[in-house]
């Protein structure tokens, strides 16, 4: 089949009002209203916060976490580990450089 062959069943199969109204509704229109969900209020228990750590530091946390999951903590993780670790600081010993 040639080109026009192609072109002139689209025409048929195809009405170029009712396609440009879907086209101008569907993708080139407005988008649809996306309704909030209901606030909920926040947890005060914990904060997601953000910090930065040393690629070795890291790596070292991470190799902290494996071994304890291979000694049975299967709940161990980086944070729970780090709110240990913060429960053993003395903060009297801690150096001044630091």
């Amino acid at each position: 089949m040639k080109d026009d062959d192609f072109r002139g069943a689209a025409a048929r199969v195809l009405d170029r009002d009712e396609v440009e109204g879907v086209l101008s509704q569907t993708f080139y229109g407005t988008p649809p209203v996306v309704k909030a969900r209901p606030s909920r209020d926040k947890p005060e228990h914990y904060k997601v916060i953000c910090i930065s750590l040393y690629m070795d530091d890291l790596k070292r946390l991470d190799t902290m976490v494996d071994d304890l999951k291979a000694r049975g903590l299967t709940k161990a993780n980086r944070s729970a580990l780090i709110r240990h670790a913060l429960g053993q600081v003395d903060v009297t010993k801690v150096p001044r450089g630091l």
